[in-house]
């Protein structure tokens, strides 16, 4: 089915994550390319959650689905990038994420990071930490 009929049998709501999620991965994208990751974490630090009622949307498998398809119009948008975007907008609705990054080495020695996120003990972004060694886990408070 072509992307734009795919569309078309979406819920306003659906929609509305959707392009919410394009957004956010671009802002943060562009956050990554011009500052350092400091910068964009002390800046997505900033954002507000909400104390309303949150929108029937806002499940985290559905936050993270939307990041995973709207990743698709975002260049380079590595798993660090939807980690940030994804705890933005769950941060936005009211959940609690926690960032993640584990490195190690691949066989030929060369250095290798992953990022992923988990929302409520799960990995919901990035696929968990396969064969990363974890980092203590990213603050975004600034």
């Amino acid at each position: 089915m072509p992307k734009a009929r795919m569309l078309r049998h979406l819920t306003i709501s659906k929609l509305r994550l959707f392009g919410v999620s394009v957004i956010v991965l671009w802002l943060v994208r562009l956050g990554l390319w011009l500052l350092p990751f400091r910068s964009v974490r002390f800046l997505l630090s900033r954002v507000k959650s909400r104390h309303v009622a949150s929108p029937p949307w806002a499940i985290p498998a559905r936050i993270a689905r939307a990041v995973e398809v709207a990743s698709h119009l975002v260049p380079r948008s590595t798993c660090l990038t939807k980690a940030l975007a994804g705890h933005v907008l769950l941060k936005r609705v009211g959940h609690e994420g926690v960032l993640h990054i584990g490195v190690a080495r691949d066989e030929a020695g060369k250095f290798e990071a992953h990022a992923w996120l988990e929302c409520q003990g799960k990995v919901i972004i990035g696929g968990g930490p396969r064969w990363f060694v974890p980092l203590p886990p990213i603050g975004m408070d600034g």
